[in-house]
This record gives C-alpha cells, structure tokens and sequence, in this order.
C-alpha cells in the first residue's frame, strides 16, 4: 500500500522503516518539533525521506499541509503523536483513513500520558493499540490491533515505553497488512458511551513534586511514573533539589514514629525513608546536575530529612 507517514517519535521513525522493509511503499513524511524524550528528531526524518526520495514537511497546525498530504495520493497514512488533533476533512485524504498507536487501553485511558496515570493509578496491565482515527477526537475509532504489557509496584514508565518502542512496529505492520486483505477489518468497536471512557490529560514536570505525607506506595508510583525518558520525581535535600530514580518498597515490621521525609538508616548503597504511611528504601539519586548516584553520597544521618 502507499502510505503517508504523520508524527514523531522514534517509535514512528522504526514503525516506517518496518513498513518499508515488508514492501509497503512509504510517499511522504510530514513531522513537527520533536519533545526532549525523544531519541529521533525532526533531522531524522528528514534524512529518512531524502533516502526514500519522498516529500518531506515539518510544523503544525496540520490544515496547514492539506496539499501536501493530498499531492502524496497515498491509501492510508499512519500516524503516532502527531502534536494537535487531526481534522476529517484530513482524515478523508486517505481512502482507508488513518491508523494512529495509542499506549492506553482503549476505550479507557484516552488522551495524554497514559502509561504514567496508568502506574500512578496502581493498574495491573497497560494497553497499546491501533485504531483508526476519527476527526476531531481524541484515541477514538474502531481498534484494529491491541496488546497489553503487565505492570506491577515496580513497573517504571521508562520500561513501558521501552515496550512500546518494540512492541509498536509489529502491530502497526500487522493493522496494515489486515487492511490491504480486508479494508472493513476491525478487531473491537470502541464503545460510544461517555461512562466507558477515561480521559487523561497532560502531566508536567512540577507534577513530579513528591509530597512525604502520601503512603510509601503512592511516593513509590509517581517515582516510577515520572521516571526516564521524563524528568523525574523529586524532592528538596538540603536547599538543593533532589530527583529520585529508584525506590522499593519497605517492609521492615517497625512500628515507628516519624515526621514524613525522615530518614530512618543510612546503608551503603541506599537510605530509608518515613513516609506518612510506611518507609521507602532509596537507591538511585541526582542532584542538580550532578550524576546519578547512591544517595548515601549526600546523606549521612537519620537527623536529615527530604522536604
């Protein structure tokens, strides 16, 4: 099939490259600024397209490259993280609509940072699917393709994107492959009832501000969802701020008393932490621009506290 690629990611990058490998016939790239997490970047795209001898754009609103997309004539177009919601009138451009992948499990987690309010909110699987987009909404459509990766306590979003990252090329190769032997092809509806759904939206990095008072797990979830490729869950330690990159859950059987952000030992390699419910053993730390580290390099007492 002839297909248009819109978006960013390297996710999208190794998604084309897979298409392209199985004889699909890639016509046009259109991309936009690429976010700091993101190993490829609008270059890489670039580049892509000039080896492919195809037509490059860059920059959104996407109405703003309807010719360009209508001159590519392609069947379909495959779409991840494109910034901005695409519009039908786009959407009709391709015969057989746009497929985008969506980290969420669809019909629930609609929208932004899904795989982080995922862990934050304690699930025990994540959701990666494919669907077709619908103008003017967000992660509707009918699902094409779906696979889940299972999480736990100890789940961290930068294994979860690491799994979207392999899992995605196949899936998407798989949604078009299902399309071109059947263009009605769907794998599930998604259901159009308001209750069904859940909408995500964006979280920023000041969201990753650790507050002590909340319980060992709920401190342990944002440090795992906040972690790499993002900037990290944090705290202050001595004026001076502190990012918090892995945790485990303590359970020691103390009955104690402690102010939240107390620390309670001080070990070679890692600390232990009060927290309004329950201890943290604290095991990789970064202050400022400093290297990541044991946080014993900086704390030394059980008179110290994280604030």
């Amino acid at each position: 099939m002839r297909i248009a690629i819109i978006g960013r990611t390297e996710i999208l990058y190794d998604t084309t490259v897979a298409l392209r490998s199985l004889g699909h016939e890639i016509v046009c790239i259109l991309t936009a600024n690429s976010a700091p997490e993101y190993s490829r970047t609008s270059v890489d795209f670039q580049t892509l397209a000039k080896k492919l001898e195809i037509p490059f754009a860059e920059g959104a609103p996407i109405g703003n490259h309807f010719e360009f997309l209508n001159s590519a004539k392609a069947d379909i177009a495959v779409s991840i993280n494109y910034t901005g919601v695409i519009s039908q009138n786009v959407i009709d451009l391709f015969p057989l609509g746009i497929l985008n992948a969506h980290g969420g499990d669809l019909p629930r987690y609609r929208g932004n940072a899904c795989q982080a309010w995922a862990i934050l909110n304690g699930e025990k699987r994540i959701g990666l699917c494919i669907h077709r987009m619908v103008g003017g909404e967000l992660d509707s459509g009918d699902i094409l393709a779906k696979s889940y990766l299972p999480i736990d306590n100890t789940t961290k979003v930068s294994a979860v994107w690491d799994w979207m990252v392999r899992a995605t090329p196949a899936l998407m190769v798989e949604s078009v492959n299902r399309l071109a032997a059947d263009p009605g092809y769907v794998l599930e509806r998604q259901s159009k009832d308001q209750k069904d759904a859940l909408r995500c939206y964006p979280r920023r990095p000041e969201d990753g501000r650790i507050n002590w008072d909340r319980t060992a797990l709920d401190v342990l979830r944002l440090i795992n969802a906040s972690n790499k490729p993002y900037a990290g869950a944090y705290c202050e330690y001595e004026g001076r701020r502190m990012t918090i990159w892995d945790a485990a859950l303590l359970e020691d059987g103390e009955v104690f008393y402690a102010v939240p952000g107390q620390v309670t030992r001080v070990a070679q390699g890692h600390v232990e932490v009060a927290c309004g419910s329950g201890k943290l053993i604290i095991r990789k730390v970064q202050r400022d621009g400093d290297v990541e580290s044991a946080p014993s390099l900086y704390i030394s007492s059980i008179r110290k506290r994280l604030t």
